[in-house]
């Protein structure tokens, strides 16, 4: 027997209908990885910006008040806060939800604990969405309009955490997530793998 009679003439073929599995041939590998960065480079930036504006507080009420004056009078407020806070802040939580939406939670039948970060992470992301949309009613659309009258931002906080139920729900709220190192950081990486 020759080497040429030992080599098929034809290669096996994929089955019609089967896609060959391609990182990157779908929107969904696109989708998830902007899921990812909108919840690391944006809402992580303003998530800080968020603490270091408020650390002004241990200052006392007039250097609390300057720095909530200094950002409501940035120019071009509106289109700052559209593009770089609301819009990333809505499609992470939207399409976090959808993912959440279209998993399935095994933990009953496969009690491992990267199952139970994965749905304590989900619950935790629905808890702070909730948070974001508690907080951002309260301090923007509720009571003293701070825009345009800064040194009431610190009474209105103030009064607001006075509230032990308020207090409660601000310390779950801002509390650190569940899996996040493993699945957050995890998705960054070029192919998902270690």
């Amino acid at each position: 027997m020759s080497t040429r009679e030992a080599i098929p003439k034809k290669m096996p073929s994929v089955a019609k209908g089967v896609q060959p599995l391609r990182t990157g041939s779908n929107t969904s590998f696109l989708l998830r990885r902007l899921h990812s960065l909108s919840g690391i480079v944006p809402v992580g930036a303003f998530l800080l910006e968020h603490f270091f504006s408020n650390a002004f507080a241990t200052n006392g009420p007039n250097a609390y008040a300057d720095q909530v004056k200094l950002l409501t009078g940035l120019p071009f407020l509106f289109w700052v806060e559209a593009l770089f806070i609301w819009i990333p802040i809505s499609f992470h939580a939207l399409y976090g939800f959808y993912i959440w939406y279209r998993g399935e939670s095994n933990v009953g039948q496969y009690p491992w604990l990267g199952n139970w970060m994965y749905s304590a992470q989900r619950w935790t992301g629905a808890i702070t969405f909730a948070y974001i949309v508690f907080h951002t009613i309260e301090m923007r659309f509720t009571g003293v309009e701070l825009k345009t009258n800064s040194m009431a931002s610190f009474g209105k906080v103030q009064h607001s955490l006075s509230n032990p139920w308020i207090l409660a729900f601000y310390v779950v709220g801002l509390s650190p997530r569940p899996g996040i190192s493993d699945t957050e950081c995890g998705s960054l990486r070029p192919n998902g793998a270690l």
